[in-house]
């Protein structure tokens, strides 16, 4: 390992942040189905962002004006909202936008390769979508390292210490194209993000999950000591038995210090959220998005809401803990964390 590399280090969500990255839902995206209703819940999650982090919004180049005004009545303030002229195949800019480091020289962003989830929807725009981003100068200082390999944020969560939380189910999908050997994903993971340490997770699942296991809907750090994780107490449910592998797996990690995390079990909304043609949904509080002085957790109006809310509270005491109407954007198989993405607080030197 170079020292550069040994120095490198992803950053965890809970660093600060400069603006918050969302995509408007267009028409001619999955959201035909039920546009305004999807839109109206964007308004009430961008309202929820723009109280701590200004927003940085990419939206069809003719529609930025009428964007804006919708906006502005919603009650979300000019001066806290950017909006960027791009089209995109798809909303879910978590998975196709910059992952943030810090480096000798301060901090950088990388721009992996994203394909659609393995292939399975058209990707070519939003993966041009950072690029675009950087060119036009909308991306401030940090410098931009593009990396030819496919990797998708809700994929991977971090301590911010050089650890990794991921499922070998997706990191491993030979549908990502390239090497997908657990030893060249490592070296990938060291070399890009500054990785030490993986979590493989080989088990859990969400029935309806179309991401071959993001870890962002089934387990994440909430500091470098503690970790969130989606509970199952119906043995129907498809993935009950996965699930609670799932947490015997997280009870015998062990921190790079050699003790246990403390593990913070939310509950899978009960019952579950159906899509119109009564599949079910891969709803989970796991989705939840960390701002500088808030966390905003997917309320699907279950009990579990209210639950998940009140057990993630003392997982961050220095933020408010609130919960935000995700019942459309799981319509499509996401959620907060999946529909967003930070951009890191640069010092100034």
């Amino acid at each position: 390992m170079s020292r550069a590399q040994a120095v490198r280090r992803l950053l965890p969500e809970w660093a600060p942040q400069s603006r918050m990255l969302l995509a408007w839902p267009a028409a001619g995206m999955d959201w035909d189905c039920c546009l305004e209703e999807i839109r109206h819940e964007y308004e009430q999650l961008l309202r929820a962002i723009s109280h701590s982090t200004p927003v940085l919004l990419l939206a069809p180049p003719g529609e930025i004006d009428a964007v804006r005004r919708r906006l502005r009545v919603a009650g979300i303030p000019d001066h806290r909202l950017q909006l960027v002229p791009i089209a995109l195949d798809d909303t879910w800019i978590r998975d196709y936008g910059p992952l943030a480091v810090r480096t000798e020289a301060g901090i950088g962003l990388v721009d992996f390769r994203f394909d659609g989830w393995g292939g399975r929807y058209p990707s070519t725009r939003d993966d041009a979508a950072t690029r675009r981003l950087a060119t036009g100068g909308w991306l401030g200082d940090p410098p931009l390292t593009r990396v030819d390999w496919v990797l998708e944020g809700g994929a991977i969560d971090t301590d911010g210490q050089g650890t990794l939380l991921t499922t070998e189910r997706c990191l491993l999908d030979p549908r990502r194209g390239g090497d997908r050997d657990r030893d060249a994903v490592e070296r990938r993971l060291q070399q890009s993000l500054g990785i030490r340490h993986v979590h493989w997770l080989r088990h859990g699942g969400l029935e309806g999950d179309d991401t071959d296991g993001h870890v962002d809907m089934l387990a994440r750090f909430c500091d470098p000591g503690t970790i969130a994780h989606v509970q199952c107490d119906d043995p129907s449910y498809p993935w009950y038995d996965s699930l609670r592998l799932l947490a015997d797996e997280l009870a015998r990690l062990r921190t790079p210090g050699g003790g246990s995390y403390r593990l913070v079990p939310l509950p899978l909304p009960q019952p579950m959220p159906r899509a119109p043609d009564g599949r079910l949904l891969p709803a989970s509080h796991l989705n939840f998005l960390i701002l500088d002085d808030q966390v905003l957790v997917p309320a699907y109006g279950r009990d579990s809401d209210r639950i998940a809310r009140e057990r993630l509270a003392p997982c961050f005491p220095e933020r408010q803990v609130r919960l935000v109407a995700s019942r459309t954007l799981i319509r499509q198989n996401g959620s907060l964390h999946c529909a967003t993405l930070q951009l890191p607080r640069v010092d100034r030197r």
